[in-house]
């Protein structure tokens, strides 16, 4: 009999009890649940390798749901307790040709591992068998026990507390990350969750929280839920839409248009202008009319911000990838190729821009702006678990058909981010959307003045960041 065998047989023979077991370890399950309800949106085409009773799945509330276990007795409680979804016995190692045929006529938006990884024979060959069920856009989401925990819940099992498990492989954080990368898959977040995994409602507060989101503290979470996504590189070249936000910058309109250079399958320059007292919406009219092989757009914008302006702009653009160009042109148009490439190479999905590493000229930025963006961006770098140096860059690059997700998911963060730059950044890292940043060079402002206040702003920027905390980092 090999350990595989006896793996299968083990689960098999316990079956009947895990539902106790998971009534009376009902606090952990239940956290799981809300850490991969809050990853994975409700609606989504999601596959679970490993289903057990398939309680999990059900949580996230898939449109399709489909979970694969090689213990059939589990699987029957699976099927009477969760009829909508579907349920197939197989070997998530040697996924037999029938199912394959049947699993490949659906491609999942996410595919969960959760507490998986311990008791696979070969944790590679699961891994590698992931892209047969991918698109592009798919997240992997897993979760799997710190293994400084080994000795701890090796006692627990011992006192009856916890049900006993097979012999575990205890992957540590860069093994897994090791097997994914080997693969094909590339991290994009990683995070440290559960203190105490037993129901203390004060406690579960204070330790599950506060202290495992702290820095160094969080790496004595239980459980690790790491989300990663394919590598992938796009062939095609994309249809291309750049918002040009304006507000009183007639001067730079006719030098954004000459200084945009020619990329993409197709280009469309969106001026959404906000009510300027310069004639900066006569002269857009007046260099559209002059370059009518741009194809430029212009409108005047319904409400003010520049954070109104981006979104009416996106709502109207028609390209695959969405591009925003500030009209003061500090960040250089010239630039622009190479956030496109970024995105359709597929080395992220969100990508950014970042003026703090080239020295600035003179005038481009104030002290005070400066050291507030090297605050925000060592507290968004940790508010994400993604690096982010520069978060106030107007220059922003991602699909049209991720930004109709974040609009979708708005509600959850709120609507009161005026500059956009944080609604954008906020919805990006609730879709697990991998962010990218392209240096640039801040260049000093020609024509026009600021209309950033440091200090009123900056006091919005603040509140808005914690808001955003208590939603992302410590819900």
């Amino acid at each position: 009999m090999t350990s595989k065998i006896a793996i299968k047989e083990y689960f098999d023979q316990t079956a009947h009890k895990r539902l106790q077991w998971n009534k009376r370890n009902r606090f952990y399950h239940r956290s799981l649940e809300q850490y991969f309800s809050f990853i994975i949106p409700e609606g989504s085409h999601v596959l679970e390798l490993g289903c057990g009773t398939g309680d999990l799945l059900a949580a996230v509330k898939p449109d399709i749901g489909v979970g694969v276990d090689f213990s059939n007795e589990l699987l029957s409680f699976a099927r009477l307790n969760h009829s909508k979804l579907i349920f197939i016995c197989s070997d998530v190692e040697n996924i037999d040709s029938e199912i394959e045929l049947f699993l490949h006529s659906q491609k999942f938006d996410y595919i969960i591992l959760s507490d998986l990884l311990h008791v696979l024979w070969d944790v590679q060959k699961v891994v590698h068998n992931l892209k047969k069920f991918c698109h592009p856009g798919t997240r992997i989401v897993i979760s799997n026990y710190n293994f400084l925990w080994e000795p701890l819940l090796k006692t627990v099992e011992k006192l009856g507390l916890k049900e006993k498990s097979p012999n575990s492989n205890w992957l540590s954080y860069n093994d897994i990350v090791n097997v994914l990368e080997l693969e094909g898959f590339e991290v994009i977040t990683d995070v440290q969750k559960i203190l105490l995994p037993f129901y203390f409602p004060l406690l579960n507060f204070i330790f599950n929280k506060i202290i495992v989101n702290l820095p160094i503290l969080n790496h004595l979470g239980l459980v690790n839920i790491i989300t990663a996504k394919p590598v992938h590189l796009s062939e095609y070249e994309l249809s291309v839409s750049i918002i040009i936000p304006a507000r009183n910058e007639k001067g730079n309109i006719l030098s954004a248009i000459k200084r945009i250079p020619s990329f993409g399958k197709s280009q469309e320059l969106i001026f959404v202008e906000g009510h300027s007292s310069d004639g900066t919406f006569e002269e857009i009219i007046q260099v559209k009319e002059k370059y009518p092989e741009k194809n430029i757009h212009a409108f005047k914008q319904s409400e003010r911000g520049k954070g109104n302006a981006v979104r009416e702009g996106f709502d109207m653009a028609t390209g695959e990838v969405l591009m925003i160009l500030d009209a003061d042109l500090t960040t250089p148009p010239e630039d622009l190729p190479k956030f496109y490439n970024a995105i359709a190479q597929g080395k992220g999905d969100f990508i950014n821009g970042c003026r703090l590493v080239y020295p600035m000229e003179k005038d481009a930025m104030r002290f005070l702006n400066l050291l507030g963006n090297k605050f925000f961006s060592l507290f968004f770098s940790y508010l994400l678990g993604q690096r982010l140096k520069d978060t106030l860059c107007g220059t922003k690059v991602l699909f049209k058909s991720d930004y109709e997700k974040i609009k979708k998911n708005r509600a959850y963060f709120g609507d009161f981010d005026p500059f956009g730059d944080f609604d954008l950044i906020f919805g990006a890292a609730k879709l697990n959307l991998k962010i990218t940043e392209i240096i640039v060079r801040y260049k000093e402002r020609i024509y026009g003045s600021t209309q950033i206040s440091r200090f009123r702003h900056g006091l919005l920027l603040i509140r808005m960041s914690f808001f955003a905390a208590f939603k992302i980092k410590f819900r």
